[in-house]
């Protein structure tokens, strides 16, 4: 009976080391379970707050799109823009060449008009105005100098022309006189008169441009007012009013 009670009371014993095993392991896996949840909760913030980073990215890089297309936008009209303006600019360019081939033998016939105009008219600074007949020749051969130049010089020959027309003028020059070629002081009025005058005052003349040759005057007729219109021309004296020797009217049948 003795024994029996001790091989019992071991297998109590035994049980209650048995049960105080199991409650450790219960409380061991609580323990992991609960460090396992801290760490997945963990987990989940860390995603939670990843996914918060990537959606305000996603907004940020959202934003930026817009503003490149609205950017792409505006640069795809300046480019179309452009695109145009060269098209303009290349369609001028082409007219260009088209006026500059049809002016330059327009300005070749100005200056071989100019040229014929200055043989017909009376011969005063003959010299100065076929040397610039001469240069505006030799200018229509260069091709440093630009076509608008070009005309521009051209034109601004005939307005000097022109100017001759409604100006008084004294100049230095030679003539034939009585046969001999005598510096004379030349006096000219527009283009409807054309004199002369020896320094020493014995001889005056004028263009006769019916007999295309200078003609004599009578120095006790014209001397006087020759002198007078040189002093005037020269700005000596105030203008006055001139008796100057013009070419008779010749009536046409």
């Amino acid at each position: 009976m003795k024994l029996f009670y001790k091989t019992l009371l071991l297998c109590v014993f035994v049980s209650a080391g048995t049960a105080q095993t199991t409650v450790d392991n219960v409380i061991v896996a609580g323990e992991k379970r609960a460090d396992a949840g801290t760490q997945a909760q963990k987990n989940i913030e860390r995603v939670a707050d990843q996914a918060a980073d990537l959606l305000a990215e996603y907004k940020s890089v959202s934003k930026e799109v817009e503003g490149l297309k609205v950017y792409n936008g505006l640069i795809k009209k300046q480019l179309d823009n452009q695109l145009a303006e060269m098209q303009a600019i290349n369609n001028s360019m082409q007219n260009i060449s088209l006026i500059e081939r049809q002016i330059v033998p327009l300005m070749i016939k100005m200056i071989d008009s100019l040229e014929q105009f200055i043989e017909l008219d009376i011969p005063f600074l003959l010299e100065e105005r076929t040397d610039r007949i001469s240069n505006l020749r030799s200018m229509m051969e260069r091709s440093d100098v630009a076509q608008s130049e070009k005309f521009r010089r051209v034109l601004e020959s005939y307005e000097i022309e022109a100017d001759y027309g409604r100006t008084i003028e004294a100049y230095k020059g030679t003539a034939d006189v009585s046969g001999q070629i005598r510096d004379v002081n030349f006096f000219r009025v527009g283009r409807i008169s054309l004199a002369y005058q020896t320094p020493d005052g014995n001889y005056s003349g004028a263009w006769d441009q019916g007999q295309n040759s200078y003609v004599e005057l009578p120095s006790s007729e014209f001397k006087s007012h020759i002198k007078a219109g040189l002093k005037v021309a020269k700005k000596e004296v105030a203008p006055d009013l001139l008796v100057i020797p013009v070419q008779a009217a010749v009536e046409v049948k």
